[in-house]
């Protein structure tokens, strides 16, 4: 079977490590983060992308949440598609009943999953383009902390793969200096990786289909 993925990069590194060495995954793309900024444009590139795999792929993984505009998105491709069955990534990577947990012990919470921690202050100042304010009397932290106007926690999401003392140290860090108190915890790939399998199984019934074809076109010679 030949099975592409199109996804976030948020998600690119627990993606990475469920399909290292696996031979049916023959396609990888991620996507910038910053395109969910822009419903529509994220909405529109995703599909074409996934589209432009026709012929080339038996099924797609689409590495996405709902993100609040793709609900429904997979019925405008061409590919047989699996995608998440959450609202985000975040989610993806608690799932909904841990992420529901969390969200009881503190409503304001910033996730800090691996990709978001090494984002960091500086990259979240770069994406909201605050780095090219001019005002004399309000400088990029003076906004962000003000977009972090709420928030009580950080809480960093390990998600195994690999160099957790790294990219805690970067969420600890990212708390610090916005004075949330840092927590961490483990997080899980099952839900990443019963997406692969569902798109496998896409997959597998295009084989079959294929294949049911061909043994009828050869009954008819």
């Amino acid at each position: 079977m030949r099975v592409g993925i199109v996804a976030c990069e948020a998600l690119q590194r627990e993606i990475d490590l469920l399909t290292e060495g696996d031979p049916d995954i023959v396609q990888k793309e991620y996507l910038e983060f910053g395109l969910h900024v822009y419903p529509q444009k994220m909405k529109a590139t995703i599909i074409e992308k996934v589209n432009s795999l026709e012929g080339k792929v038996d099924s797609v993984f689409l590495g996405y949440g709902y993100c609040q505009s793709l609900q429904g998105i997979t019925e405008s491709m061409h590919v047989p598609t699996a995608m998440l069955d959450v609202d985000d990534c975040v989610l993806a990577l608690l799932t909904p009943s841990e992420y529901f947990k969390e969200r009881a012990k503190c409503t304001g919470t910033w996730y800090a999953t691996p990709f978001f921690a090494e984002m960091g202050i500086a990259k979240i100042t770069k994406e909201l383009h605050l780095d090219h304010i001019k005002n004399p009397k309000y400088d990029a932290m003076w906004f962000i902390r003000k977009l972090f106007d709420g928030y009580l926690r950080c809480l960093y999401i390990d998600t195994g793969i690999g160099e957790r003392e790294k990219y805690e140290a970067l969420s600890r860090e990212f708390a610090q200096q916005l004075n949330l108190r840092h927590e961490s915890r483990d997080g899980t790939l099952v839900m990443l990786r019963e997406g692969l399998n569902k798109a496998k199984m896409l997959a597998a019934r295009v084989g079959l289909k294929g294949k049911a074809l061909t043994t009828a076109l050869s009954a008819n010679h």
